[in-house]
């Protein structure tokens, strides 16, 4: 059974990586948002592409993040590729060869990603001490 990624979930996840409130993010995606509004929008399901990019752009996190991002789907990938040495070990060798690539490359995307989510989270701070000195 195929399961339906939550758009609005992922926009929560990501907003919270970063450390940004619901009041911020309302704030970036103008006049007619608050955090009530930016609270009912990560509850639903789907949300419109535009809206999408526009969530995208002030989080500057690419849209894709948020109409593909799967945790459990992430969950069972690092589930079943965890092997307590109960195998032969050229069994795990042979099975496990591309997916330690596959590892290795996602760790350096997460490194990448947690390096950019600092850079916005100081770009933030920023924009936010500027809006409170004003």
């Amino acid at each position: 059974m195929e399961q339906k990624i939550h758009q609005g979930r992922n926009v929560k996840r990501f907003r919270e990586m970063l450390g940004i409130k619901q009041e911020a993010l309302a704030f970036d995606l103008g006049d007619e948002w608050n955090q009530k509004k930016i609270s009912l929008l990560e509850q639903k399901e789907e949300i419109d592409e535009n809206l999408l990019k526009a969530i995208s752009q002030a989080l500057r996190i690419p849209i894709e993040a948020f109409q593909n991002f799967d945790e459990e789907q992430a969950i069972n990938i690092i589930s079943n590729t965890f092997d307590n040495c109960q195998q032969p070990a050229s069994v795990f060798y042979n099975s496990t060869v591309n997916q330690i690539d596959q590892f290795v490359k996602l760790h350096e995307e997460k490194i990448a990603l947690y390096e950019r989510m600092l850079k916005e989270k100081d770009e933030m701070m920023d924009r936010l001490e500027k809006l409170i000195n004003k």
